[in-house]
């Protein structure tokens, strides 16, 4: 069923909106995959926030247009799904990475991070980045790590300058 004229304006007004706030952009393709999945997929991206949305190609490269995103031009054939990751980069392309091993049918085509273009087989290089709070724990067991280190070297210089002096 053809969309009026007003409902194109509005998709168009809606995917530019979800565009400006997003943090990377996935584009993926869900031909196959039952409704009951992508019901669950939806809910698990509303949870993970990330903002899913399936919008014909013409309406996309529009609302795209003018956008660090609108790299993603070339990508927009057949059914297009796009996830606008909001509170965290990967959180998108990590969840539809793992969606993708439990649904054969679903194929991830690319993703645009920081107006750079990455392929589907770079999927990975976005969806391995750490969270805040994992990149904040990993910064925190180098500093204990490297503070330890020090006190032990530290403990040790005493102690052979203890054992100097005995002797």
């Amino acid at each position: 069923m053809p969309l009026a004229l007003e409902g194109k304006k509005a998709i168009v007004a809606e995917v530019s909106e979800a565009a400006k706030d997003a943090l990377s952009v996935v584009v993926a393709d869900s031909r196959g995959v039952t409704v009951s999945k992508m019901t669950d997929l939806r809910k698990q991206a509303r949870e993970n926030g990330v903002q899913i949305r399936v919008v014909r190609n013409t309406l996309a490269r529009r609302a795209l247009s003018g956008t660090p995103w609108e790299i993603l031009d070339e990508t927009f054939s057949g059914p297009t799904l796009l996830a606008f990751s909001y509170e965290h980069p990967g959180a998108a392309a990590r969840l539809f990475k793992e969606f993708a091993k439990e649904e054969k049918n679903f194929e991830v085509k690319a993703l645009a991070y920081e107006g750079e273009l990455i392929p589907a087989t770079d999927l990975d290089r976005l969806a391995t980045l750490p969270t805040y709070d994992e990149a904040i724990a990993k910064l925190m067991s180098v500093m204990k790590e490297a503070s330890a280190g020090k006190l032990v070297r530290t403990l040790a210089a005493l102690r052979d300058q203890k054992q100097e002096e005995a002797a």
